[in-house]
């Protein structure tokens, strides 16, 4: 059985206080602890990662990502789930919403508070944003 692969965006802003990304928050009561997220999702049959990654921001977060750049990967240490991500930075002042049944919220939050609520094995990414675009 192949190991679950997903693919999602790290999108940032650049503010006043420095840079903010977006992240999501899973739906449903179960989730109501859950840690937040980068969108994210399964690539279809034969889709590009970063398609994937694309699309998937775009039905969560109705956020259409402008360039991006590869950050790597990273596995999940409970369920061996391989996740690819993709940094870019908002191609304009789009404000995020809810835009599937999948997340209930999507903001673009400082990457202080984004560090307490991002998941802890999706934390890297933050780390090789901060590497690739400074903070």
């Amino acid at each position: 059985m192949a190991k679950p692969v997903s693919a999602g965006t790290l999108l940032y802003r650049r503010t006043p206080s420095g840079l903010a990304v977006l992240l999501v928050h899973p739906s449903g009561a179960y989730n109501r602890r859950s840690p937040w997220s980068i969108p994210k999702g399964l690539p279809d049959d034969n889709e590009p990662l970063e398609d994937a990654a694309r699309r998937e921001t775009m039905e969560e977060t109705g956020i259409r990502a402008g360039a991006l750049v590869a950050l790597g990967s990273v596995e999940y240490r409970k369920s061996r789930k391989t996740v690819h991500a993709f940094a870019g930075e908002d191609p304009g002042a789009q404000e995020p919403t809810c835009a599937s049944w999948e997340v209930d919220r999507a903001e673009f939050l400082d990457l202080a508070r984004a560090r307490e609520l991002l998941h802890p094995d999706q934390q890297a990414f933050l780390e090789r944003l901060v590497t690739l675009v400074g903070a």
